[in-house]
């Protein structure tokens, strides 16, 4: 029998080893089992094939139950408890089970190598030892004591309490015959002693709906995928030069139902895939969707790294849209957040007690911009963390890239703060060498691992070799967002028209360094709210300058070298700006000078998928060269697009109210250029000036153009 400071420790929820007091153990003569129910009236003991096995007697008011049990060796037995309003409660020992996690598992995890840990965390459905249950096992290094709690316990964590597994700080426990769509969280105890705020599990792979934020026991994936084509295609080309046009999605604001409430991944499917790929883009990008307490954080303030957010469904919801994008010929792109975590106190701040996933110096740990902890990047197990959860989404849910958002502020030490407001680097300088490496391990990880994948890195300073290899001293991303070339052309077009001669650069200045990284061009979510107003509204002039002005920007833009992104709405011309609390207007849609937007829209990812010269070059400054560069009294630019095997293209891109008729250009050869592309088309909602299908240029290249006002025009050598 337990002794009476065993006893207490067992109440009070102060046992360090729960293993060595609760369940079977030896005693002088035969067993004796003890069992933590509180609020029983009595107790009895019965083995799995439902044998009685004895009476136990309660030994502490707080409903601690022990006695002798009849029976040979130590196993697990179901207790049946009796409470006062006549109602039974039969449960399975937990303490008769032995640990799930193994001695390599410790030494991976405390190494910071372990790849697998999705697969060993947060909780698991599982058949152990002959009984089905569900295995929790969470990191809490500091903590005296850690529980698991949910109503299969009544919340209460002294029937929850978890082996500690030495060293490595992770605490687990089998509960026998606890199944998929049991909330959980965990009880922890400080290491002073101190009870925490219940905490979700970092590795939760379901949540519950917010306003609600524990964590959900998630069904073993059951999805039978069928995207091996798509897969295949992706893991067999270089993604640099191949077509890709981005669709920026926020998946609760694209469209609503009748009700005003979020579609489900299902309705999502329904719709949006086949949307996408009517309009010619190549994948779609969600802002984040892992689950996050606060919707106007956009997700970008997430908690549930390793769940997809219930505001749209299950999991295996998001699992059947990934596979129907990807039969349909569609990639799929998450925004991925490793850059900082609020600081709900369900969440991960002071996870155990101390600056566990974070910095305890706020000098290092807070993040002034957004009033969030910032990771610790250069601890093993922080590293590892969010180097698995990028290999999780790859992995679980087949996504084919992550965009990382505010890599910038995880680069510099110094990002936002003034002197005195941050600490150097062991060198002395504001580089963070620890994110770095975290950044550069990653990356290696994830290609290694999913070769077709692509990761993209929202970094807006001129920091060298972002998307360089991590053997050439880079960071290894596939790709970097272009944020010169979103500012300059933006500030560009802000002006009158009769001001652009004077800011010739904005546009040209771009060429400079465009090759010096695999871009993509972005024009996001970020350039649509908060007062900056739509993509519309920031062309300079009336209405129709606006939407003419639009037209050819995007001309100019799907003709300029690097990979496209679009952010939902403004292929249409959305007016007001994007607000996350309600749909799209798509109504704006009845009217002729959106419909022609978006129908421009379309032909430009069709023109930018069929035409090679437009994309298999995109990242080599062989593919780029100026035709007519300092026209700038006329604010017009002209290059051409090339690509082995394929016909070159001029992108013409004029940006006054004049018709210029007869323009006196070189083009790249003589010949007949076929007109491919006109944002003043009629069918745009354009005046329809153009050169009636072609432009005839002499032996030596010249021709006489006609280039409309507010224009892109683009022309094929028609050999």
């Amino acid at each position: 029998m337990l002794t009476p400071e065993q006893i207490d420790r067992v109440v009070e929820g102060r046992e360090d080893d729960p293993f060595a007091t609760l369940g079977v153990h030896p005693a002088a003569k035969g067993f004796t089992a003890c069992v933590m129910l509180p609020e029983a009236l009595s107790v009895s003991a019965h083995t799995l094939a439902g044998k009685p096995v004895g009476e136990l007697d309660r030994v502490h008011s707080d409903g601690l139950f022990c006695g002798k049990v009849t029976v040979r060796k130590r196993q697990p037995l179901r207790y049946i408890a009796r409470y006062p309003d006549g109602s039974d409660y039969a449960l399975v020992d937990p303490y008769g089970y032995g640990p799930v996690l193994g001695p390599m598992d410790d030494h991976y995890f405390a190494e910071g190598s372990h790849e697998r840990l999705f697969d060993k965390m947060g909780a698991h459905v599982i058949e152990h030892e002959g009984m089905t249950g569900t295995h929790f096992a969470v990191w809490a290094p500091n903590a005296r004591r850690v529980s698991v709690v949910g109503d299969f316990n009544r919340w209460d964590g002294r029937r929850g309490l978890m082996r500690r597994r030495g060293d490595a700080g992770v605490w687990e426990i089998f509960l026998p015959e606890v199944g998929a769509g049991s909330a959980y969280k965990f009880e922890i105890i400080g290491a002073q002693g101190e009870p925490l705020p219940l905490k979700s599990d970092p590795f939760a792979f379901q949540s519950e709906l917010r306003p609600s934020t524990a964590s959900i026991v998630a069904p073993p994936p059951a999805h039978v995928w069928g995207d091996e084509r798509h897969q295949a295609h992706w893991r067999g080309v270089d993604p640099r030069r191949e077509p890709i046009a981005i669709y920026e999605v926020h998946a609760g604001s694209w469209q609503r139902d009748e009700d005003g409430n979020f579609l489900s991944w299902d309705e999502l499917a329904n719709r949006l895939i086949p949307y996408v790929v009517g309009m010619g883009f190549t994948h779609i990008e969600f802002l984040p969707i892992s689950e996050h307490p606060y919707d106007p954080s956009w997700g970008y303030q997430t908690l549930g790294l390793y769940a997809p957010s219930a505001r749209f469904g299950d999991a295996e919801g998001f699992a059947r849209f990934v596979d129907g994008a990807h039969r349909a010929g569609i990639g799929v792109i998450l925004d991925w957040v490793p850059a900082h975590f609020p600081t709900d106190e369900h969440g991960l701040a002071q996870f155990d007690g101390t600056a566990l996933y974070e910095h305890a110096d706020p000098r290092k740990g807070f993040h002034p911009d957004w009033n969030t902890a910032i990771y610790n990047y250069g601890r093993r197990e922080v590293a590892q963390f969010l180097a698995n959860n990028a290999l999780f989404w790859a992995e679980r849910y087949h996504v084919d890239g992550l965009r990382v958002d505010a890599v910038a502020s995880m680069l510099y030490l110094d990002y936002s703060r003034q002197p005195g407001e941050w600490i150097p680097n062991d060198h002395g300088g504001r580089e963070n060498v620890e994110a770095v490496s975290f950044l550069q391990q990653m990356n290696k990880a994830l290609y290694g691992a999913h070769p077709g994948i692509m990761t993209i890195a929202e970094e807006s300073t001129s920091w060298p070799g972002v998307s360089q290899p991590v053997d050439a001293g880079g960071l290894g991303f596939g790709f970097k967002w272009n944020m010169g070339f979103m500012h300059d052309t933006l500030r560009y077009l802000q002006r009158d028209p009769v001001h652009r001669a004077h800011h010739h650069d904005d546009i040209t200045f771009g060429l400079l360094y465009a090759f010096t990284e695999n871009f993509v061009l972005p024009l996001s979510h970020d350039e649509v709210v908060h007062g900056k107003s739509s993509l519309l509204h920031k062309m300079a002039g009336d209405d129709w300058q606006k939407f003419a002005t639009l037209r050819a920007y995007y001309g100019l833009m799907w003709g300029y070298p690097g990979k496209k992104l679009l952010f939902m709405g403004q292929e249409f011309a959305q007016r007001d700006e994007w607000s996350e609390a309600r749909a799209l207007d798509w109504h704006l849609l009845d009217h002729r000078p959106h419909r022609g937007m978006q129908r421009l829209v379309a032909d430009l990812n069709q023109l930018y998928r069929s035409r090679p010269a437009l994309h298999a070059r995109d990242c080599e400054a062989e593919g780029f060269e100026w035709v007519l560069v300092d026209a700038s009294a006329d604010s017009l630019f002209a290059w051409v697009r090339r690509a082995p095997g394929a016909m070159p293209i001029v992108v013409i891109s004029h940006f006054t109210p004049v018709l210029r008729h007869g323009y006196r250009m070189r083009l790249p050869s003589g010949g007949r250029w076929r007109e491919v592309m006109n944002s003043d088309a009629q069918d745009y909602g354009g005046s329809g000036a153009g050169n009636m299908g072609a432009v005839m240029a002499d032996e030596e290249g010249w021709a006489n153009i006609t280039i409309p006002p507010f224009a892109t025009l683009m022309l094929e050598l028609d050999f």
